[in-house]
């Protein structure tokens, strides 16, 4: 063979080796890590603000069905078992255990037995209010104006 004749080059294959695939494995698997992990530290948050939610919803729902039937109804809250009932309903609606539960309402709603409770009236008025929930510095407050009967919840 001639000196200045070059060989033909040998056509390498392309494609990725075994460690580049690992690597980009191992790069995707921690991504989902730390994804996952910001998922799951919102959960007392999230836990608190369904809880101040479903007690604003018994609470818009005592005041329509005040509206509805003519009649006073209340939502009784129970500050030693962190639950509530709504009148003329049998089912007891719980909150976390550890969710602080703080209720300031009319001294006539008020049992000495950790018991309060908020009325609405068939004119759309109500005995009104503050609730507040708390859990790990967290707060949210509803506040129930006693004139019109309004709801109004507030992530503070």
């Amino acid at each position: 063979m001639p000196r200045n004749q070059e060989l033909p080059r040998l056509k390498t294959k392309r494609g990725f080796t075994l460690l580049e695939l690992l690597l980009v494995l191992f790069v995707v698997i921690l991504g989902f890590g730390v994804i996952g992990l910001n998922i799951s530290s919102g959960g007392d948050a999230t836990r608190l603000q369904s809880a101040a939610r479903d007690l604003v919803s018994a609470l818009r729902f005592a005041k329509g069905e005040a509206l509805i039937s003519h009649r006073e109804t209340t939502v009784a809250l129970d500050l030693n078992e962190n639950t509530y009932t709504v009148s003329e309903r049998d089912k007891v609606y719980s909150l976390p255990e550890t969710v602080e539960l703080t209720v300031v309402t009319a001294q006539e709603e008020l049992n000495g037995e950790g018991l309060a409770s908020i009325r609405f009236f068939p004119d759309g008025s109500s005995t009104g209010g503050r609730i507040k929930l708390e859990l790990n510095g967290a707060l949210w407050q509803i506040d129930i104006n006693w004139l019109t009967g309004q709801i109004d919840i507030e992530n503070k």
